[in-house]
């Protein structure tokens, strides 16, 4: 996102896709890389930084919930539920860093 620090795009995403309202920690606690598949059938190499977001707030309601399903889980569930290597060692490696 332009004109934001990536902690601020953070914040932006936990809430258009998720419907989070939160403080992300200014500094990420690591990065995943991924292949994307585009709609035009090509390939994108990915790297994602990954934020810590405290959670304040949770509707039901937000912009891509059409897309998504929203689901609370351990780090450790998450990571058994995630296809992304790397991510999966980021969620069992994560340990929240309190106010």
């Amino acid at each position: 996102m332009k004109k934001k620090k990536p902690y601020q795009a953070a914040e932006i995403e936990a809430w258009e896709e998720a419907g989070i309202r939160g403080r992300a920690r200014k500094k990420p606690v690591g990065r995943y890389t991924y292949l994307k598949w585009l709609d035009d059938g090509d390939v994108a190499p990915c790297v994602v930084e990954v934020f810590q977001v405290e959670a304040t707030d949770a509707v039901a309601d937000f912009k891509e919930r059409g897309q998504r399903e929203v689901a609370w889980f351990s780090p450790d569930e998450a990571a058994r539920r995630v296809r992304e290597v790397e991510l999966k060692s980021l969620l069992v490696e994560f340990r929240p860093k309190g106010k």
